[in-house]
């Protein structure tokens, strides 16, 4: 059975590093009109919006300018506002930026700020999703996306669950461990764990097997 180990600080930066990679090159091959789609992850969003809120988080923790209420939704709307009269292009440069430089800042940290990687990562599958590209939630990051998740949930002390992934020939442990709690058990695919601990809404026509909790239950980001 696979855990979360020991904290990897240069994690973190190869998971931002491997989807910018990934990302920014499909984004910059992709038509303005785009940019303007609702997304479903992120209500009231488009997907411009969505980028320009990681690129911003990102050149903070880039910056260390983390004010009081930084990262609250009044603090994201705002940061997406500034970005309002930018071009695609810049806020694009901005993200590439912040994928590149966030990692050593992160790693620097000791740990407080891994949640922001794998955040980026979870929206860069929203990012996906709303322009059909394949790879949502999932792709080369995909296993280094599952080390970090399954440290998060430990560390805040999430319920405990044990999942056995199509991905994967070894289950993994989440959340607590050692707890009192029976683990909650999940069978399925590893895209589909993620989505519901993000708070996402699996993919059409998935299926999957929850037992021993919600799946409202699962999502950190709740």
């Amino acid at each position: 059975m696979t855990t979360a180990d020991a904290r990897d600080p240069e994690l973190p930066g190869r998971l931002l590093a491997t989807e910018r990679d990934a990302l920014i090159p499909l984004l910059r091959s992709r038509p303005d009109a785009d940019f303007a789609l609702p997304t479903v992850a992120c209500p009231g969003w488009t997907v411009r919006d969505v980028l320009a809120h990681c690129s911003s988080a990102l050149i903070r923790v880039v910056e260390s300018r983390f004010e009081k209420g930084v990262f609250s939704p009044e603090s994201n709307d705002r940061d997406i506002a500034e970005r309002a009269e930018w071009s695609t292009a810049r806020v694009l440069d901005e993200l590439e930026r912040g994928m590149t430089e966030a990692g050593p800042a992160i790693a620097a940290a000791g740990g407080p700020l891994d949640g922001v990687a794998l955040g980026e990562w979870v929206h860069a599958g929203d990012v996906r999703e709303v322009l059909g590209e394949p790879g949502a939630y999932g792709g080369a990051g995909l296993p280094d996306a599952l080390t970090l998740l399954a440290r998060i949930t430990r560390e805040r002390g999430h319920l405990p669950l044990h999942a056995d992934l199509d991905d994967l020939d070894e289950p993994l442990l989440l959340g607590e461990l050692g707890g009192e709690r029976t683990p909650a058990r999940y069978i399925g695919d590893a895209a589909t764990l993620v989505r519901l601990y993000a708070g996402r809404r699996p993919a059409a026509g998935v299926s999957y097997e929850l037992a021993g909790t919600e799946e409202a239950e699962l999502n950190i980001y709740g």
